[in-house]
């Protein structure tokens, strides 16, 4: 593909989005930004989660992974039911109950004003990194097949990335996100569908003798016996359930979306839907990752060192035209939602959280509108700063350990949402940012040192869960009374 090609192409998808911007952002109000006035079909929402859980780091990465980990993520994803479940019998009904816009306003009522503080904190703390590294990873794809060929710097790419996002989320906020996701949904998944058709009639192969080939590979193993890999199918699957409630029930991005469905009974509907489709959606990014794999071998092809860059070097390079501009579009519709939705949340927690623009009466809805614009804006210029800076790094392993960082961030909130729910206790308040910060460092320093002192056990996705209990021990040290 050439250079011209991709970028028309990335125009026109860009131009029907700020299209679905415009029919959707019209009369837009403060509360339309933050939970879309709560008139959302639920189903529309489900169908679009799909694409924002979906990130361009997941289109990249899991068909890569299937060539070291075969298909046990199957089991983490499948874990995910468990989570999403409890989502919507238990973190669902407290949000709507208590009216909330902001998933962490439920900690000050809980525990008070730190807890409340440190929650929010350590979402938006997760979030610029993990937004900012997933931006990163394909606005860098972007960089080397287009702007590098005319010269134009990586801080203008990223400036011109984010530029358009913050234009078509500016007005319309979650309202305008809940309607571009599904058309981002759709072509991520049109992406890996013909991905999949253009290898089969390549290899020329039924879709039945496809699936055999895959069956019969040793891509397909889902379980993994060894209790001590990181892999091991029944940590995958409980990790698995507690990663969809730190990541979407406690997440305000995710959570966003659920609130702005009319009732709780529709945001239900639409965590059922879409915890069951997301299902088979991973399923099917894993048979394209084993395709991907029998293609390489059967033409000779040499597998990357980094597996991360077997789908776009088969789709750009080998597959031929209409396959790389099929993995464009794909890897572009994966890109919006992983910016859209962090800039809109992390606008709604600093807005709500930090500034307390809801509770500030003094205020009319024009001066609350310009200071969200404000935030808005400035956390669209820190994502900039931030992506510049990963690739100012230019040391993968260093960024990958942000990236790690970022996840344990989510460790404290399990924490302090499973204290609030399942204790009646009250806490020392001033004292828990403190726990909030220790618990991730030290589940740090044990899985850099579990191999040697576990006997060669090394933690996978299961550090999640350590990490939480930690700050649920921290927070019962610090317990008051009760209530």
């Amino acid at each position: 593909m050439t250079p011209f090609l991709i970028l028309l192409v990335f125009a026109a998808y860009t131009a029907l989005m700020f299209v679905i911007t415009w029919l959707t952002s019209r009369k837009a109000t403060n509360e339309g930004f933050y939970i879309g006035n709560k008139t959302s079909p639920w189903y529309v929402v489900a169908y679009g989660m799909i694409g924002a859980s979906l990130s361009g780091v997941t289109f990249m990465s899991v068909p890569g992974w299937v060539g070291a980990t075969q298909f046990s993520y199957l089991m983490v994803v499948l874990g995910y039911l468990v989570g999403y479940f409890i989502i919507a019998t238990v973190l669902l009904p407290l949000y709507y109950r208590l009216n909330l816009t902001s998933i962490y306003s439920y900690l000050e009522e809980r525990f008070g004003f730190w807890s409340y503080k440190t929650g929010s904190f350590f979402f938006l703390l997760s979030r610029i990194i993990g937004a900012s590294f997933r931006m990163f990873l394909v606005v860098n794809v972007l960089q080397l097949f287009i702007f590098d060929a005319w010269n134009v710097p990586f801080s203008v790419t990223v400036a011109i990335f984010i530029i358009l996002i913050l234009l078509y989320t500016f007005k319309g906020g979650i309202k305008t996100i809940i309607w571009t996701d599904t058309l981002q949904t759709t072509f991520m998944l049109a992406a890996v569908i013909i991905s999949v058709v253009l290898i089969s009639n390549q290899l020329d192969f039924s879709f039945s003798e496809l699936i055999r080939k895959v069956s019969e590979s040793d891509y397909s193993n889902v379980l993994i016996w060894d209790w001590q890999d990181k892999r091991f199918f029944l940590k995958q699957f409980l990790s698995g359930a507690f990663i969809a409630i730190v990541m979407t029930g406690l997440d305000q991005e995710m959570m966003q979306k659920n609130l702005s469905c009319k009732t709780l009974k529709d945001a239900q509907k639409n965590m059922f839907t879409f915890s069951i489709t997301l299902v088979f959606v991973n399923f099917l990014f894993l048979v394209l990752g084993a395709v991907l794999y029998i293609y390489a071998t059967s033409k000779g092809i040499a597998i990357p060192g980094r597996s991360d860059d077997l789908f776009p070097i088969l789709a750009l390079k080998y597959l031929g035209p209409l396959a790389g501009l099929v993995f464009m579009i794909g890897l572009i519709s994966a890109a919006y939602p992983s910016a859209d939705g962090a800039l809109t949340s992390l606008t709604t927690a600093f807005s709500i959280d930090f500034l307390g623009l809801k509770k500030k009466n003094h205020l009319d809805e024009k001066q609350k509108t310009r200071i969200r614009q404000l935030v808005h804006i400035s956390f669209a210029i820190l994502l900039l700063a931030v992506i510049i800076i990963y690739r100012a790094i230019n040391d993968q392993a260093v960024i990958d350990k942000l990236f790690t960082i970022a996840g344990y961030t989510y460790g404290p909130l399990l924490g302090l949402y499973a204290f609030g729910l399942f204790t009646k206790l009250r806490v020392k308040d001033r004292w828990v940012p403190l726990i909030a910060v220790l618990s991730p460092l030290i589940c740090y320093y044990i899985s850099d040192h579990s191999a040697a002192w576990f006997n060669g056990y090394k933690f996978g996705f299961e550090l999640l869960v350590l990490n939480g209990a930690l700050t649920f021990a921290g927070l019962f040290a610090l317990r008051k009374n009760s209530i």
